[in-house]
């Protein structure tokens, strides 16, 4: 492992956000993981860990040691009639992942094509897209508790995997996931009820499930949506959806007859944040390098040399903004790392 001093981390996070790091190590496997986190306690160095960058906003420099999990390798673990257990290391590429497994002839994972990051990310997060959540095909991961030293393994009701969430979330920097483990279907089960993927779908004509057909659709939608961090650096989406209770739910349909709600199964209502951002005049809006994409509300773009603070400035006017207006809390997606 080389030590960096000073590295710049822009080139390591896709909103492109400028940030030096005390002290920056890459670590490919367990072993250099382990000599990092002894290095990070001996010198008493605060420690922050990376993945793919896709996730989080840079508010200025970061001190101590930031690790990036590089780690690399996938593998089939074990088949029957009907599954396929597969493994990944943390530092792989999700999307490419994805494309893996679809060229086993594997189905469960179409519907998360082209979510940039990690596979080590992708469980804290609990990543999700038209109408799919990790938690669907998650079979089990291996991560390291920084707190005992020991490599444990976790199912998924271990996990607590929720909206967007995780215990690994939750409990913010005491494991280290190093290895991911799921459980895919040898015959499609493909899921289209999420509207612009059934339109699309619909529209192909076909009768018989292809993973493959559904998985190229939805990078067209996605790539549609989206900016690509690389021409436009983004962090994905910005904001939660937020969830609320009937009776206010109720409300604000009276007085919005158009705004989107979608029950859930506990009975409370989830709102679409984009649509609450988009109609409070917000879709498209541009502060120097700062900005909200013009075709999708919930990301915040960074047009050239938008520092972590003016992106954080813009996130607090627009959920200023809509609670004032829809008295709805929007929340937070990505979290911070750095002091400005």
């Amino acid at each position: 492992m080389r030590m960096q001093e000073g590295a710049d981390l822009k080139p390591f996070n896709s909103m492109a956000l400028s940030a030096p790091a005390e002290h920056l190590l890459e670590v490919a496997n367990d072993r250099e993981l382990r000599e990092a986190l002894a290095l990070a306690q001996r010198n008493g160095w605060p420690l922050t860990l990376m993945g793919g960058g896709s996730n989080l906003i840079l508010a200025g420099a970061v001190s101590g040691l930031v690790v990036r999990m590089v780690s690399r390798g996938r593998r089939v673990l074990s088949r029957d009639a009907e599954q396929v257990v597969i493994q990944a290391e943390a530092g792989e590429s999700w999307h490419q992942l994805v494309c893996w497994s679809l060229d086993l002839g594997l189905s469960g994972l179409e519907n998360l094509a082209l979510i940039p990051g990690t596979v080590g990310a992708a469980p804290v997060q609990n990543i999700g897209a038209y109408g799919v959540e990790l938690c669907d095909c998650f079979d089990s991961l291996q991560a390291l508790d920084r707190e005992t030293g020991e490599l444990c393994w976790f199912d998924r009701e271990q996990c607590s995997f929720a909206y967007r969430d995780s215990r690994f979330k939750r409990e913010t920097g005491r494991y280290v996931i190093l290895r991911v483990r799921l459980r895919l279907w040898r015959r499609a089960r493909l899921r289209v009820g999420y509207a612009p993927l059934a339109a699309a779908w619909a529209a192909t004509g076909l009768s018989e499930p292809d993973a493959r057909v559904v998985a190229a659709l939805v990078v067209r939608i996605r790539q549609s949506k989206l900016p690509d961090p690389q021409i436009l650096p983004n962090a994905g989406s910005f904001f939660k959806n937020p969830v609320v209770s009937v009776g206010q739910a109720r409300q604000l349909l009276e007085r919005y007859p158009s705004m989107p709600q979608f029950t859930q199964a506990d009975g409370t209502v989830k709102l679409a944040a984009a649509w609450l951002i988009d109609q409070a005049g917000w879709k498209g809006f541009r502060d120097g390098a700062a900005g909200v994409h013009s075709e999708q509300a919930l990301v915040l773009v960074n047009h050239g040399g938008a520092t972590g603070a003016q992106i954080l400035e813009l996130a607090a006017r627009i959920r200023a903004d809509v609670l004032a207006r829809y008295g709805v809390e929007l929340e937070q997606e990505p979290p911070v790392i750095g002091l400005p």
